[in-house]
């Protein structure tokens, strides 16, 4: 396969050349020649096709030329490979139904996809795209409706249904917090804990997904809500919208607290919790005081059982499985060796006293907290996984807690390749609007990495190069396209095996 490209080059110059690639994936470019202007770029266009066409006959199309008449006019350009693939998996997720047939909302969808950007700059991305885009008064019009909780409800039911949830289902939950560009508060958008330290109002988003991340709900809080107070409003109300009544929820640390586990119990579900180790439990302390002066090995588990009975918080029986790995005993020991010699350089006077938690003040003393230190060896490479559900094995529990880096790659793919925050809106219901478009963007793009293997930045960058063209020539209209390398063809196929990609 031969093509002509242009390409900037060094002085400013744009370098007309020929580029011979074959399947196996060789290629060779041929220079024709450099441009400082249209015109003589344009010529060497000219002369390059010259070169493509040496040897090869005409293909009688049955247009006659006209002489004199210039370049054929180009009637339309669209990213047919792109749009036609994200939108297949749309209509397969039965979006159109339970949007009630809003191309706004599709269209919406598709440019948060393509280009995340401004509601406004998505009407340029969807006319880039070949997609015929509504007006911004038409979109700002349809923005109240997508805000309405009955909208992100029907969403979640055709992600659900896509999921195929049934007894025993797994559920993942995790939340993050979304910042504005303003300092000023309003009830909903209000400052609070932020992991990055950001001083700016924000608010508090719950996802919750399946056990392969693919998304099942997304609620929005006020942002000073602690997030231990956002899981069981989010899972009370998707399990009252899907009828279900058997559900283990997965869950970090960081949502845990004892109103929480109460919570879960009182509602007759079960869960797998990462927990906190505020103090050397009891069988760490044994296996070191048995194994004096040796190392975990890697993987060790112990399990520590604590049976329901009537002096019990609890009513269920509960495990709690503390494992140990070499590697984040190595990282965690690495952190604690350099505090512990910035905590002596402070006691000595050599640095300023700074957030250390190995430094212990006492007035005007300073020292460091040694026993502190042993301790924080001590737990170094442990890890806490408590449950509650019935016989359950250390792999099956530990297993679906790891299976939290799948909503956090969620919460990554939101915010970065589809540009969750900053958010730019201001009242709340716009707010909620441009989180539903977000969540049934997220569902699309957690079907296209999962089919083809491939990041969604991936995908877009590769297919949004291939365009179906139409041109109209003596009456006719004439539709040309590139051929698809092999590689995204196949991406297709995965995406859409029932569908002919063959379009070379």
């Amino acid at each position: 396969m031969a093509f002509v490209r242009t390409v900037k080059t060094k002085s400013g110059a744009t370098a007309v050349q020929i580029v011979y690639s074959n399947r196996g994936g060789a290629r060779r470019v041929e220079h024709i020649g450099s441009g400082h202007d249209e015109q003589e770029v344009a010529a060497l266009k000219a002369a390059a096709a010259a070169r493509l066409s040496q040897g090869q006959q005409q293909l009688d199309l049955g247009i006659a030329a006209v002489d004199g008449a210039g370049p054929l006019p180009i009637t339309s350009s669209r990213m047919a490979v792109l749009v036609d693939a994200l939108l297949r998996i749309y209509y397969e997720l039965g979006f159109t139904e339970k949007t009630y047939g809003d191309n706004v909302f599709r269209d919406l969808v598709l440019a948060r996809i393509i280009e995340p950007t401004s509601k406004l700059d998505s009407l340029r991305v969807l006319d880039e795209a070949g997609v015929n885009a509504p007006s911004y008064a038409t979109v700002t019009r349809h923005l109240r409706m997508f805000a309405e909780p009955r909208w992100q409800r029907e969403l979640s039911r055709a992600c659900a249904k896509h999921a195929r949830l049934g007894p025993a289902t797994l559920c993942l939950y995790d939340v993050t917090t979304l910042y504005f560009e303003t300092d000023k508060a309003d009830g909903f958008r209000e400052p609070g804990f932020s992991k990055e330290r950001r001083l700016e109002p924000q608010i508090t988003v719950g996802l919750l997904t399946d056990a392969s991340g693919f998304p099942l709900m997304m609620e929005a809080f006020e942002g000073n809500r602690a997030e231990t107070l956002t899981m069981m409003p989010t899972l009370t109300a998707f399990m009252t919208a899907h009828k279900l009544t058997d559900v283990t929820v997965v869950a970090d640390a960081g949502m845990i607290s004892t109103d929480n586990m109460k919570a879960i119990e009182d509602a007759n579900l079960t869960f797998i919790l990462g927990e906190k180790i505020p103090t050397v439990p009891y069988l760490i302390s044994k296996w070191h005081k048995d194994n004096p002066g040796s190392t975990p090995p890697d993987g060790l588990t112990l399990t520590q059982r604590k049976p329901a009975n009537s002096k019990t918080s609890y009513r269920r029986d509960r495990v709690v499985y503390y494992r140990y790995s070499a590697d984040r005993a190595r990282r965690s020991l690495r952190g604690i060796t350099e505090q512990l010699e910035r905590a002596e350089k402070a006691v000595a006077g050599k640095i300023p006293v700074k957030r250390n938690r190995f430094v212990t003040l006492t007035g005007a003393d300073k020292s460091v907290n040694t026993a502190l230190a042993k301790k924080a060896k001590t737990l170094a490479g442990w890890k806490a996984y408590a449950t509650n559900i019935d016989s359950p094995t250390p792999d099956f529990v530990i297993g679906s807690y790891h299976q939290l880096w799948r909503i956090e790659k969620s919460f990554r793919m939101s915010k970065s390749d589809l540009a969750a925050r900053p958010i730019f809106h201001h009242l709340e219901g716009s707010i909620r609007a441009h989180l539903t478009i977000v969540f049934a963007a997220l569902a699309i793009t957690r079907i296209v990495e999962a089919r083809t293997g491939w990041s969604i930045k991936k995908f877009v960058t590769t297919a949004r190069r291939y365009r179906t063209i139409e041109i109209q020539a003596a009456g006719q209209t004439v539709t040309a396209a590139d051929p698809l390398p092999d590689g995204l063809a196949q991406a297709l196929r995965d995406l859409a095996p029932d569908v002919d990609t063959n379009l070379s």
